[in-house]
């Protein structure tokens, strides 16, 4: 989730945005996006170990 905020700050500064708002976006939806990632390999059984 670190990793998404510096994207989300460096995607705003390149793009002339605000830099907090895009922090929060990009980490939010990220967030979630992982989390359903994990959901869906839980519910098929995926198993990376």
């Amino acid at each position: 989730m670190f990793f998404l905020a510096i994207l989300g700050a460096l995607a705003a500064k390149t793009g002339g945005s605000n830099i907090t708002k895009a922090v929060l976006r990009v980490t939010f939806w990220g967030t979630i996006a992982m989390v359903l990632t994990a959901m869906v390999g839980h519910v098929f059984g995926v198993n990376l170990t």
